[in-house]
């Protein structure tokens, strides 16, 4: 998680309470995949087996398949199924909007799929009216707070940098010794460089998220002993 997002003692085992419920949804989805990549990875594979496969990554991991996927021969629909499944998982907790700054949960579409995205607000045009509605109707925000499966069905650690979208360029600012700079982010930690990740967003509760960004910060409730 961030490093600005602190809290009090006594608030650190709901917090880390928290935390274990989104490493064991990580586990249940990639006790999951690796099996499916089991599976498909037999010299028989039965068509009900390949329906379930589907179904559980369109609906638990929110992935998209070719238009013509159904139109394919069992050949290039476990190839494509095989591409779709294995690749890193990440668990991220969203928690509802109450106008912090930064970015948040979307759907992004790109190249005629759609997928999971963490997108930051310094990455949406502000001039595009449709963008600017999307922005604003946003109902949850990114705290950071992910929990990250890196391994294969295999065991090997993923090669993270072809799962990087190395075009996710964006501007944002910044400042050094008091003066206004634009820093070149390529790409982002939680978007660019994951957004070939399977992704899968949980609502945590707004405690869990206590940032720390000025010193007036810690006058809020969550940074208080009582």
């Amino acid at each position: 998680k961030n490093v600005d997002n602190v809290v009090v003692y006594q608030y650190e085992k709901d917090v880390a309470h928290q935390k274990q419920i989104l490493g064991g949804m990580l586990l249940k989805a990639q006790e999951k995949t690796h099996a499916y990549m089991n599976l498909l990875s037999r010299e028989e594979v039965t068509s009900d087996a390949l329906n379930t496969i589907e179904i559980f990554l369109k609906e638990k991991l929110n992935v998209s398949l070719s238009s013509d996927f159904k139109k394919l021969s069992k050949e290039f629909k476990i190839k494509e199924l095989k591409e779709k499944l294995n690749r890193p998982i990440r668990v991220c907790g969203m928690v509802k909007n109450e106008g912090e700054p930064g970015g948040g949960p979307f759907w992004v579409s790109k190249e005629g799929s759609d997928s999971l995205q963490i997108v930051e607000s310094a990455q949406i045009n502000k001039k595009d009216k449709k963008q600017q509605e999307i922005l604003k109707s946003s109902t949850h925000f990114n705290p950071v707070n992910l929990v990250c499966g890196v391994k294969d069905y295999q065991g090997n650690k993923f090669d993270l940098l072809d799962y990087a979208d190395h075009n996710a360029v964006f501007i944002t600012p910044k400042t050094k010794n008091g003066k206004d700079l634009k820093a070149l982010e390529l790409p982002g930690l939680w978007n660019g460089a994951m957004a070939h990740w399977n992704t899968i967003f949980v609502e945590v509760p707004l405690m869990t998220f206590n940032p720390v960004k000025t010193v007036n910060d810690l006058l809020k409730s969550a940074h208080q002993i009582k």
